[in-house]
């Protein structure tokens, strides 16, 4: 079995970044991309925040023109998910189903998912009203009503920046306190465009073709409701897809791959991990994939020194 100088793991922004720059670099990369190849932006509809598309771009799109940039470069694909890794010995062992791999460093990309309510029309509405992230899709939203879910920072820090765009924010919460920090809570309260809605869940998304409401629930009175509104944005919370790591590499409290300061470098010499799967403060597409640059750069140097 020939032992590959890199194997990426993921194929988002990072993993396609890392991919680009590693292929340049003459490593001959193989990403093993999974069979959601892509990342969370084959769940946005437009993305109009990613530097160079002026006009917008659907994130599938931009997704293939990542990967197509990388394939010309002499990036291999296979489109199979991870099953199982060892980190223990050198080269490093990945196998996917019933075939083992060898490398000599390892990029992991493999990103977070979104928490999701498990709604009935949430996964078929996403993208076309219903989205996870206020910062990539809040400005598609200018002047109509949008709701979120949720009662941490994350969902409150939403809720404000969605201020900037909608006529008014319904913010739902389950419980009759937020868990937010107070200084984010006072921001929200002293808001006039948000609305609480308290001791409430989400039944269901409205809507055939685009969102254009909410059935509701308040959980005390078991009384249903109905809202209107264009956008819904669900912020309970990302979870890492760490796990298949989790025995060898270093974890922070909340799952994400912990790296160095500046770095992507993991507590594994010759394993880096870039993206989502280790940023859980900004979340972008551009700043994945700046970390997937990152860690290409860093493995290169890596490799380098493990030949002299």
């Amino acid at each position: 079995m020939a032992t590959e100088n890199v194997i990426i793991i993921g194929s988002a922004c990072a993993g396609l970044t890392a991919a680009v720059y590693t292929a340049r670099a003459d490593l001959n990369p193989l990403v093993i991309e999974g069979y959601q190849a892509g990342g969370q932006l084959m769940l946005t509809s437009e993305v109009e925040n990613y530097p160079g598309f002026p006009e917008g771009i659907m994130g599938p799109d931009l997704m293939a023109l990542f990967r197509k940039q990388a394939e010309k470069f002499g990036a291999r694909f296979l489109t199979e998910d991870v099953t199982k890794v060892d980190f223990s010995k050198r080269p490093f062992s990945v196998t996917v189903q019933e075939k083992e791999f060898s490398a000599r460093s390892i990029i992991i990309s493999t990103g977070a998912s979104a928490n999701l309510l498990g709604l009935k029309n949430e996964s078929r509405l996403m993208g076309k009203g219903v989205s996870t992230c206020a910062t990539c899709d809040g400005a598609f939203f200018k002047g109509v009503p949008v709701a979120v879910s949720g009662g941490g920072d994350s969902a409150v820090e939403e809720a404000l920046f969605l201020t900037k765009f909608a006529s008014e924010v319904f913010l739902i919460h389950r419980r009759d306190k937020l868990r937010a920090s107070k200084i984010m809570q006072d921001r929200l309260f002293k808001n006039p465009k948000i609305k609480v809605l308290w001791d409430t869940i989400t039944e269901d998304v409205l809507g055939e073709e685009a969102v254009t409401g909410l059935k509701l629930k308040n959980v005390k009175t078991q009384k249903n409701s109905q809202i209107s509104c264009e956008g819904f944005f669900v912020a309970i919370g990302h979870t890492p897809n760490s796990h298949l790591f989790s025995s060898y590499l270093k974890l922070r409290e909340n799952k994400y791959i912990e790296t160095a300061p500046n770095s992507t470098k993991t507590s594994i010499d010759g394993v880096f991990a870039a993206g989502d799967v280790q940023d859980f403060v900004f979340r972008q597409a551009v700043t994945a994939a700046g970390s997937g640059c990152m860690a290409a750069i860093e493995c290169e140097k890596y490799l380098e020194k493990i030949h002299q």
